[in-house]
Formats: structure tokens, C-alpha cells, sequence
């Protein structure tokens, strides 16, 4: 007998052959959703269900809601912020473009609830000790900038159309699967494997919260599940480590002596990213994966690949 609350609710995630994508779709098949995935790319489990091409796209939109649906993960976007910076025009058209789009469509085929995967870029620089949902939008790239327009939209659909939309602020997500990624954890870690010198932007002091994977697929799965979810969320471990330290700390679990060397600092980049996860908290959620432990994970799998 199903008795997960996502039990036989159908799901569209888009973005879902991706890093985080394919660790939510693993997620709601084990709680007996049935899940579709729309993506550019392929999903490596080819029991997946699939609608492969651009989001953006009205044909591949109909083809991805044909049948109906009930929830939306949508995690399809431009995730980097140097290729926003390089790409801007590229950037609007895939994170706020495609997002409204989405959803239009998703509000045609009755979706009750959509979580996205927003970032706490979109407020900025720091104006306190640590950043919370109350911030205003005053973000410093591209990247930073869509991913604000998109909450935006959603805040009109949620409280225009009834699409319950949560917007999960994500930190640095990192866990197994990451091979692909531009992210620091992957980056020292194909450091590693290559034996190459690893670049740290800046002097390396500046500080980033660092979430598992399996964190933030816990956190949408709530999303989608608990009318209360909605608006902005942040989702962080609530524990902000320096460039410096995460670099000690991949070194005593690897074992590697992993040489560094220092270039500029990269334009649009925060000093600084301290957040407080109490409203996520206040909802049911919380971190379960220490930074230590989920490395250990990671380096695992990139040890034996």
C-alpha cells in the first residue's frame, strides 16, 4: 500500500538528467511518484521517463504535460554564474524566458504546486549577519538577476492562478554524480584525479554554505507535498566554510597533496555567503549531512571512477 504524501501524484521535473535532477527523480520514484523528465540531455536510467529537448519550446511543453500533471520540480536552467556573465542574453531567455513559459503551461494543465530551484544570489551582497528570506533582490549577476525575475513570476502565478510555488535558495550543492559540474568540491576533485594545480579565485578566505545533495532533495520533496511551502526558502546547511578550509578539508580526506595556486578574484563573486535556514527549519527540514561526512561520499565514487 503507497503512503508517501508524493504517492501516485504525477511529477514533471525539467532539468531532471542534471546533477541535482537526478537525485530528485530518484527520490520521487522511490515515494511511488510517477515521474516525467524534460531535458536537453538524456537521463542515464533509461527506465526514466522522458521528454528530451528545450523546455522553452511550446511543442516540447505540450509533449511534456500530455496526459496531465499534478507538481513541477523545475531545476532547468544556466546553474553557472560565469557563463551568465559571458552569455547574458542566453541566461534571460533559458531562467526567465523558459521559467514563464513553464509556467503558463503548467497552470493550463492544473499543477497545484511547483518548486524551483532558486539561488540566494538573488539578494546580493550581505546586509546582515546572515541572509534570510527577508533580504531584498539586489542581485550582482545575470545569473543572480533571472533567477530573481523567476521568483517574481512565481509569486504572481501563485497568488493569481493558485500554482503553489515554492522557491528553494539554494548554497553550494554538492554530492555524488557531481563529475560534470564547474562547481569548487568537483573542481578539486578533477584536480585530484588529474594531478593539476587547483586555482583559487581571490586569496581563498571567503566563505560559502555548503549543502549535501541528498539535503536538498529532501527539501523538495516537502516543497511539493506541504501547502505551507511557498515563496522563498532558503536551504543551506547554516554552516559557511572559507575557500581555504574546504580546501583542508578535501586534502585529509583524500590524503592528496593537491598544490594550489591563486589568480584574481571573478567578477559578480560575494565575499561572503552566511545564511539562516530557520524558516526551512520552521517547516520541517532540516540538514541531515555534515560537510566532513558527505566528502567521504564524494570522494568515493571519484576514487573508484
Amino acid at each position: 500500500m503507497n503512503t508517501t504524501p508524493l504517492a501516485g501524484r504525477r511529477v514533471l521535473v525539467t532539468g531532471g538528467a542534471g546533477f541535482i535532477g537526478r537525485h530528485v527523480v530518484a527520490a520521487l520514484r522511490e515515494a511511488d511518484a510517477h515521474v516525467r523528465v524534460v531535458d536537453l540531455e538524456r537521463h542515464p536510467d533509461p527506465a526514466v521517463e522522458l521528454v528530451q529537448g528545450d523546455v522553452a519550446e511550446q511543442a516540447v511543453l505540450a509533449q511534456a504535460f500530455d496526459g496531465g500533471c499534478d507538481a513541477v520540480v523545475h531545476l532547468a536552467a544556466v546553474t553557472s554564474v560565469l557563463r551568465s556573465l559571458e552569455h547574458p542574453e542566453l541566461t534571460y531567455r533559458t531562467n526567465v524566458g523558459a521559467s514563464a513559459a513553464l509556467l503558463e503551461a503548467a497552470r493550463d494543465a492544473g499543477v497545484t504546486a511547483l518548486a524551483f530551484a532558486s539561488t540566494n544570489a538573488v539578494v546580493g551582497p550581505m546586509r546582515a549577519a546572515a541572509i534570510d528570506e527577508s533580504q531584498p533582490l539586489t542581485p550582482l549577476t545575470p545569473y543572480g538577476a533571472t533567477k530573481a525575475a523567476a521568483e517574481m513570476l512565481m509569486s504572481a502565478y501563485s497568488a493569481a492562478y493558485g500554482v503553489r510555488c515554492a522557491c528553494l535558495r539554494l548554497t553550494n550543492v554538492y554530492g555524488p554524480g557531481m563529475q560534470a559540474k564547474d562547481s569548487i568540491v568537483a573542481r578539486l576533485m578533477r584536480a585530484i584525479r588529474l594531478e593539476k594545480t587547483f586555482e583559487i579565485y581571490g586569496d581563498g578566505r571567503q566563505v560559502r554554505d555548503y549543502i549535501h545533495a541528498a539535503d536538498v532533495t529532501a527539501a523538495f520533496a516537502k516543497a511539493l507535498s506541504d501547502e505551507d511551502w511557498r515563496g522563498p526558502v532558503v536551504i543551506g546547511s547554516g554552516t559557511s566554510l572559507s575557500v581555504l578550509k574546504v580546501l583542508d578539508e578535501v586534502r585529509r580526506t583524500t590524503q592528496a597533496k593537491l598544490e594550489v595556486t591563486h589568480g584574481p578574484a571573478r567578477a559578480g563573486e560575494m565575499p561572503a555567503v552566511i545564511v539562516d535556514n530557520s524558516r526551512a527549519r520552521s517547516l520541517g527540514w532540516a540538514p541531515s549531512i555534515g560537510f566532513a561526512d558527505g566528502l567521504e561520499g564524494v570522494w568515493e565514487e571519484w576514487s573508484k571512477s
